[in-house]
C-alpha cells in the first residue's frame, strides 16, 4: 500500500470516527438517564428569603409541565438551588462552585442586580451563561456575552413609571423614596430624569437600607417638603411598611410605586394603608392571554389555591426559557449561549411571545399595565383620580 493510500485510509477512518462520535454524542444526549442540571443562585435565607421561595414555586410548576411534555429530548430537567442571601460575597462563592461543576449547563440568578453583577466576571471567564431573570440594572447584560436577562431594564421601566405618575396621574411635585442599593439608586436616577423631562419637580429624594423598619423620621422630612406625590422604588415588604408609616405621620398624598411591589403580599402587609396606591407592572392576572391564564390555573392547582404574583411568574418564565435554549444547545455551555440568539417566540407570561434582542441580550417588547389598589385588590386604573 502506498503512502498516499495510507493517508487516504487514515483520513477516511478519522472522518468516520468523528461522524460516529458526533452521532454517539447526539444519541447519548437524547438517551442518557442523567438529569440535565441547572444552577440557581438566590436568597433562601436573609431579608430577601421570600423571593427565593417564590422562585422555587415558579420553577417547580414549569418543571412539572416540561416533564409532562417529555422533558428535554426525553431527559429530566432539574436544578441545584444554592442560598446566596442575595449577598454579593455569597454569589461570588456560588459562581466559583457552579463553573467548576461540569454537570451545570446554565446558571439562573442572582435575585438582585448587585449580587449578580459581582459574580458576572466569573461566569464570563468560565463561559457559563448567567441568566439573570430578575436583574433589571441596565449594566447587567453589559458584563459579557454570557449574561442574558428576561428582566425589563430600569432604563425602560422607570420612564414608564414616571409617565404614569406625571402624565397620567398629573403629579407635579414628587418625593422619591428608594432602596439604597445599586439597583435602587440606578432606578431613582432613571425615574428622576424622566419625571423632570415630563415637567415634574423633585422635592426630595431619600434612600433607605434593606433592613430598615422605622421610616418615620424620613417621612417627616418628606412631609415637610410638601410634595403632591410619593414615589416608592421598593420591594413589596418595605413598600408596604413605608405606606403604613406614611399614613401614620399624616402623609395623605398619592403614592405611586415601582413594579417590584406588585404582589398579593403587598396588599396583605399594607392593609388599608395601600388603598389607592398606583403601580405599574409587567404582570397582571386579569390579562386574558392564554399564557397568563394557563399559568394562574396551574399555580392555584399545584399550591392549593394560592394566588401567584409577579416573582412567581418571572421564575416560571425563566425555567421555560431555560428549557427552550437547552433543547437547542444541548449540554454544551457555549452552544447554550448561542441558543439564546436562536430562540423565537417562546410562550411567556410576562412578554407573550419572548424573543431576545441580540444586541442588548434582553427580551424585546416591554409592556406596562397601570394598576391601582381598590377594595383590597389590584385593578386596572380606570383613569379616575384618587
Amino acid at each position: 500500500m502506498s503512502n498516499i493510500d495510507r493517508r487516504t485510509l487514515v483520513k477516511g477512518s478519522l472522518a468516520a470516527m468523528m461522524a460516529g462520535a458526533a452521532a454517539f454524542s447526539r444519541t447519548a444526549f437524547a438517551q442518557s438517564a442523567e438529569p440535565i442540571l441547572l444552577g440557581v443562585s438566590g436568597p433562601l435565607t436573609g431579608p430577601n428569603a421570600q423571593y427565593g421561595t417564590q422562585w422555587k414555586q415558579g420553577f417547580d410548576l414549569a418543571l412539572d409541565e416540561i416533564q409532562a411534555a417529555g422533558g428535554i429530548n426525553g431527559r429530566k430537567l432539574t436544578y441545584n438551588f444554592e442560598d446566596s442571601q442575595s449577598d454579593p460575597r455569597q454569589s461570588v462563592a456560588i459562581a466559583q462552585k457552579f463553573v467548576s461543576d461540569p454537570r451545570i449547563v446554565l446558571e439562573l440568578g442572582d435575585f438582585s442586580s448587585p449580587a449578580s453583577m459581582a459574580a458576572s466576571p466569573i461566569y464570563q471567564r468560565a463561559g457559563l451563561v448567567q441568566f439573570g431573570f430578575t436583574n433589571s440594572h441596565p449594566d447587567f447584560t453589559k458584563g459579557g456575552d454570557f449574561m442574558w436577562s428576561t428582566s425589563v431594564s430600569q432604563a425602560d421601566e422607570q420612564p414608564l413609571l414616571a409617565s404614569y405618575a406625571v402624565r397620567r396621574l398629573g403629579l407635579k411635585k414628587l418625593a422619591v423614596l428608594h432602596l439604597n442599593t445599586d439597583w435602587g439608586r440606578t432606578s431613582r436616577d432613571y425615574f428622576v430624569n424622566a419625571a423632570k423631562e415630563y415637567g415634574a419637580e423633585i422635592a426630595v429624594t431619600e434612600g433607605y437600607i434593606a433592613e430598615e423598619r422605622d421610616f418615620r423620621s424620613t417621612l417627616v422630612r418628606v412631609r415637610d417638603a410638601n410634595p403632591d406625590g410619593l414615589i416608592l422604588i421598593s420591594y413589596y415588604s418595605d413598600g408596604a411598611l413605608i405606606a403604613r408609616q406614611a399614613r401614620q405621620v399624616g402623609l395623605k398624598q398619592v403614592i405611586c410605586a415601582a413594579s417590584s411591589v406588585y404582589s398579593p403580599k403587598f396588599l396583605e402587609l399594607g392593609g388599608e394603608a395601600v388603598e389607592e396606591v398606583h403601580v405599574g407592572t409587567r404582570y397582571f392576572p386579569e390579562d386574558p392571554r392564554p399564557e397568563v391564564q394557563k399559568f394562574i390555573a396551574g399555580f392555584k392547582k399545584k399550591y392549593n389555591g394560592l394566588e401567584p404574583d409577579a416573582f412567581n411568574a418571572y421564575a416560571y418564565d425563566a425555567m421555560n426559557m431555560a428549557a427552550a435554549v437547552v433543547k437547542i444547545g444541548g449540554t454544551d455551555r457555549k452552544a447554550i449561549r448561542d441558543a439564546f440568539t436562536k430562540v423565537k417566540d417562546v410562550p411567556s407570561v410576562i412578554f407573550g411571545a419572548a424573543t431576545f434582542d441580540v444586541a442588548t441580550r434582553r427580551v424585546k417588547g416591554a409592556m406596562n399595565a397601570e394598576l391601582v389598589v381598590r377594595k383590597g385588590q389590584f385593578a386596572l386604573w380606570d383613569g379616575k383620580p384618587t
